[in-house]
């Protein structure tokens, strides 16, 4: 089990993996972006566990959710090196025996991410272990298909498996992922604050 904390939607109380954005909207899908692909159905996406020969897209995915957050205070003040280090950061994940990455596919094309990691919480309160789901991402193209429910019905799965009863997660506020989240159960519970400190010479 893991408490590393991550960027996106880490930082807050007990325990939040790193890399942990979990957003899944933000660029309505566009005329031009479905010309290119069929949109996803129910009945063409497939979720698997992603393995080390998925790390090359595994990176695109979740640099790309980076990137839609460029507007935000902690989330977008990406590295200039992020691509080289998200390698080894990610590689490190798949091998975790505590954490998991499921890719969605749909006519062969990996169209979303999601990460869950088994983690602790705090020894004072219950349960004593949760999910924590994170870098949770569906391409433009690909959103309002299912993709993003799919990619959760396999992350339960996993969480009954491992004897998880709860999952928790951190997303950017407002907006259509905060409403994708709303709609798939997930009740928010906690605000994350930031203040920046001057530096005094």
């Amino acid at each position: 089990m893991t408490r590393r904390s991550e960027p996106p939607s880490s930082r807050g109380s007990a325990a939040r993996p790193r890399g942990a954005i979990s957003h899944t909207s933000g660029t309505p899908r566009s005329s031009s972006a479905t010309a290119d692909r069929e949109v996803p159905t129910r009945s063409t996406i497939a979720v698997r566990r992603a393995t080390l020969a998925d790390l090359p897209v595994i990176v695109d995915l979740r640099i790309a959710l980076l990137r839609e957050n460029a507007n935000h205070p902690v989330y977008g003040r990406l590295r200039a090196d992020a691509r080289e280090r998200a390698y080894d950061v990610f590689a490190a994940q798949l091998r975790s025996i505590q954490e998991a990455m499921f890719l969605a596919e749909s006519r062969d094309e990996i169209v979303g991410i999601l990460r869950c990691v088994e983690t602790f919480n705090s020894p004072l309160l219950d349960p004593d272990r949760y999910c924590y789901v994170s870098s949770v991402y569906v391409r433009p193209g690909s959103r309002r298909a299912g993709v993003l429910r799919a990619l959760l019905r396999r992350a339960e799965s996993w969480c009954l498996e491992r004897g998880l009863t709860e999952m928790r997660l951190h997303n950017v506020p407002a907006g259509s992922a905060s409403a994708a989240w709303s709609a798939t159960g997930f009740r928010v519970v906690e605000e994350v604050r930031l203040k920046v400190l001057s530096v005094r010479c």
